[in-house]
């Protein structure tokens, strides 16, 4: 039997990096977070994460720069992006990158679930 699917949350809001695996634990995900585009970048293990949770808006290198980092490299995991700004949701450079919703901040446990449940593959 295989195990929880990984999801990983990229997001400089600390509060959401604490809260926001906390829920996924809950919906029967193992999750890593992650405070930074480059610290995701750097970790061991990309290949096994299934769904990426990214904040569009962050210092350094934005959610946008990381998709287009993960697509230089053939790395086509789904992605549900989150913004407090959802004109962020508009960047052309996020179109075809594997985005599967754009969820604005502070979006409910449905949303979630819904983007979820679009993002990966049930059984």
């Amino acid at each position: 039997m295989k195990g929880p699917l990984l999801v990983a949350v990229v997001d400089d809001d600390e509060s959401v990096r604490e809260s926001l695996p906390d829920l996924l634990r809950e919906f029967g995900f193992a999750v890593e977070a992650f405070a930074s585009a480059q610290s995701f970048l750097s970790a061991s293990g990309l290949q096994q994460i299934r769904c990426l949770i990214l904040d569009v808006l962050m210092p350094g290198m934005s959610g946008a720069d990381l998709l287009q980092a993960l697509q230089a490299c053939g790395n086509a995991m789904p992605v549900i992006l989150v913004t407090a700004n959802t004109d962020a949701c508009r960047d052309p450079r996020l179109q075809g990158a594997g985005v599967v919703d754009c969820l604005a901040k502070p979006f409910s446990e449905a949303q979630l679930l819904k983007a979820l449940s679009a993002a990966l593959p049930v059984g």
